[in-house]
């Protein structure tokens, strides 16, 4: 797990350097030269000593540092440091990311192939896992997130036909049960999912054209559903009304003959051309 490397300022440890460097000037200056060699040698070992130690953190990123193989730590505050010396400090950023995938050809729960494409918001938390628990964190979760996006579509249908049941065109439930898909694969990685978003969804090429004209068949069966509701209703009220004024008098084969012109009338998509009746219905 992460945990916190051992650190002092950096501009302490530059000042003492600096002060070592001053102190043993002047006390090699004052030695006679047989006896000057060993200080100078003892001095330039914690020089160099003290040098290997430094290091610089930029915001949002962070250091993970590594003394001959084993892991000491993470320097996370951005800043001038001075850490174990002779130690290997690998940079890990910690700024936000987004990843958008290719666009994937897939079968969708129905067998309809479909292109899905989606984008994923994330960042490192945890430098340890980034570091040691996979090889690349970046790649890792590229290749996760396009294995994620897969599953995702074979798990819906492009659109749902029948109620309750969900469809990849449901931006929030997808997008939801997508960031939680790829949160735990990605974990591993040390990585935390912050957003993912479907950018691009429709039927594959070679079947487009047919699941538009079933689309539009679907629109003009349902605005022609609508429209004989509303006329049935009107030629109700129209029944009714008449019946209430006493206007007219019908029997049930002229209210038959009534309601048919109506419903023409109402539910035809052209023009009506009127025609005055001078005969009677029952010559």
């Amino acid at each position: 797990m992460e945990r916190r490397a051992f650190r002092l300022p950096g501009f302490l440890m530059l000042a003492l350097l600096l002060a070592i460097a001053i102190v043993s000037v002047a006390v090699v200056a004052s030695l006679p030269e047989d006896t000057a060699g060993g200080l100078v040698a003892a001095a330039s070992l914690v020089v160099v000593v003290i040098a290997a130690g430094f290091s610089v953190v930029n915001p949002n990123e962070a250091r993970v540092v590594q003394f001959f193989g084993r892991y000491v730590g993470t320097l996370q505050e951005a800043g001038f440091h001075w850490t174990v010396p002779f130690s290997a400090k690998r940079r890990i950023s910690r700024r936000v990311r987004n990843f958008e995938t290719a666009r994937l050809k897939v079968s969708d729960a129905d067998g309809n192939p479909v292109e899905i494409a989606a984008v994923v918001v994330w960042r490192v938390v945890d430098t340890f896992k980034a570091s040691f628990g996979v090889d690349d964190h970046i790649s890792y979760v590229a290749v996760q997130a396009e294995a994620a996006v897969r599953h995702l579509a074979t798990s819906y249908p492009y659109e749902a036909h029948d109620d309750g049941r969900a469809s990849l065109r449901e931006g929030n439930v997808v997008s939801e049960e997508l960031s939680t898909e790829l949160g735990e694969r990605v974990s591993l990685a040390g990585v935390e999912v912050l957003e993912s978003r479907i950018t691009h969804l429709a039927y594959a090429p070679e079947i487009a054209q047919a699941m538009l004209a079933r689309q539009q068949a679907s629109a003009i069966v349902g605005a022609r559903y609508k429209i004989v509701e509303g006329a049935v209703g009107m030629v109700q009220s129209a029944l009714e009304r008449l019946s209430e004024l006493e206007v007219v008098e019908l029997d049930e084969e002229r209210k038959a003959q009534m309601v048919a012109n109506l419903l023409v009338v109402l539910c035809g998509d052209r023009n009506v051309q009127p025609v005055v009746n001078t005969g009677s219905l029952y010559a």
